[in-house]
């Protein structure tokens, strides 16, 4: 990490492209590869629960449309913390910084506090779905597992976008790598009832993905309070009475981030729902080709990610050029690994199929899917870092807005008309929730595009 007198000479000096590549990449990486083992954990979850039964599988695929939203919720409230972090640190406001953590933590544990209980009691829920009784208790089962981990995300999410807000990501990639690998072994045991375990299916898988996640949060929390790097970052005391006013920063900023987080992923949980009435074999293709879908998107979270921390440090050293510099390889790197994801996704969709599932009519379903979220790949690059650049301004109502009108307003109640409304059958009415999907996104991209645009000029 560049300490602050550097970093403010820096700064202020124009870079090449490659020179930003660097320290955007730095912080890019670790992201990456912890994003992965994230998803990661959701993969595996699938490609065993598949190979197990179709039920568990159908189960775990609408109880994650259930858990997921309620996550991000935590996960995106606390996104403004990394913003906030960012320009504080830019600024070289150190003190700031040091005091910013406590009040954090104060968030997450409310956060955490509220969102577990609705993962525990998420039956009353499900059975408004009309899902076969086997698959509906499967599903409630593995989701009040899942909840069993929930106490320790707003701790997790807390240390990693204090340390990401400073562009240290080693201790949120660690974290998630080991949590990843002890889940692996976790599902076998608990699915299939191995080395002495019951066997429990998709609520051993729930019970799995809990424990990992409480894993990770013991390591991150071991590292944040060993690290020599870290320390000038650290409260002195942290344990502090709340303040007010620093976390109605916090929540100013992190709530319809939280709020737009889980509107997003919650128009696809409401889809995925719908599409479970459709059958086990309309959910189950559609969460295996959503499920591939996310491997391919984390590595431009990552890109945009450590894009607007890189932003954040050159708003608060008050450097526009050092903000184009970023957007500008932010932007290259992503459009590049959009290009590649695209092919990919369109030559090889048989190949990437036949690893989740070996029943015929699920498979080509999925692959039908999977050829449609290649052909929208490139609208979602723009949405992504356009969303990104706004967040590293901390300009967070209009995206909230706009999820809200384009996926909410427009996408659903198309989807629900053309599917169920004015579908014939099964396969067709999945096809047209994704087409009226990509119809949202690309709504939502010329939005943001806007706003940013605007936002961009004003550098000039």
């Amino acid at each position: 990490m560049i300490a602050p007198s550097e970093k403010s000479k820096s700064a202020v000096t124009p870079t090449p492209l490659l020179d930003e590549f660097r320290p955007l990449w730095r912080i890019a990486w670790p992201i990456l590869i912890a994003q992965t083992a994230q998803m990661g954990t959701g993969v595996i979850d699938t490609l065993m629960a598949g190979n197990y039964g179709d039920a568990d599988l159908a189960a775990i695929a609408v109880g994650f449309n259930i858990w997921l939203p309620l996550y991000l919720i935590i996960l995106g409230t606390l996104f403004a913390c990394s913003a906030i972090v960012a320009q504080d640190y830019g600024a070289e406001r150190v003190e700031r910084v040091r005091s910013f953590l406590p009040q954090s933590l104060w968030v997450a544990i409310v956060l955490s506090a509220v969102m577990t209980p609705l993962c525990l009691n998420s039956s009353a829920i499900i059975e408004l779905l009309g899902l076969p009784t086997d698959t509906a208790e499967k599903a409630a089962a593995y989701v009040s597992r899942v909840g069993l981990g929930f106490p320790a995300l707003g701790i997790f999410m807390a240390l990693r976008y204090h340390t990401q807000g400073l562009g240290i990501t080693a201790p949120f990639a660690a974290a998630s790598v080991l949590g990843f690998i002890a889940n692996v072994p976790l599902n076998y045991m608990l699915i299939f009832g191995h080395w002495g375990a019951p066997e429990l299916g998709a609520e051993g898988c729930g019970l799995a993905t809990a424990a990992s996640m409480w894993i990770s949060t013991a390591i991150i929390v071991i590292y944040t309070l060993t690290s020599k790097t870290l320390k000038p970052y650290l409260p002195e005391k942290w344990l502090q009475a709340p303040d007010r006013e620093r976390i109605t920063e916090i929540l100013i900023v992190g709530i319809p981030v939280g709020l737009t987080f889980f509107l997003e992923s919650g128009v696809f949980s409401a889809v995925t729902l719908l599409i479970a009435t459709f059958g086990d074999v309309a959910v189950a293709a559609h969460q295996i080709a959503i499920n591939i879908w996310d491997v391919f998107y984390i590595p431009m979270i990552s890109i945009g990610s450590a894009m607007a921390t890189r932003m954040g440090h050159a708003i608060g050293a008050n450097n526009p050029n050092g903000v184009k510099m970023a957007l500008r390889v932010g932007a290259l790197i992503s459009g590049l690994i959009g290009a590649l994801t695209m092919l990919l996704l369109l030559l090889f969709p048989d190949v990437i199929i036949s690893a989740y599932t070996q029943s015929t009519d699920i498979h080509t379903l999925a692959v039908k899917l999977l050829r449609l979220a290649a052909l929208f790949i490139m609208i979602d690059v723009i949405q992504i870092l356009g969303s990104f650049v706004l967040r590293a301004y901390k300009e967070t109502r209009f995206p909230f807005i706009v999820v809200t009108f384009s996926y909410w307003g427009l996408a659903l109640p198309l989807g629900y008309f053309l599917g169920i409304a004015s579908g014939n059958n099964s396969t067709e009415g999945t096809l047209s929730f994704w087409y009226a999907t990509i119809l949202g996104i690309a709504v939502a991209t010329a939005l943001i595009s806007w706003r940013v645009r605007r936002i961009l000029r004003a550098l000039d």
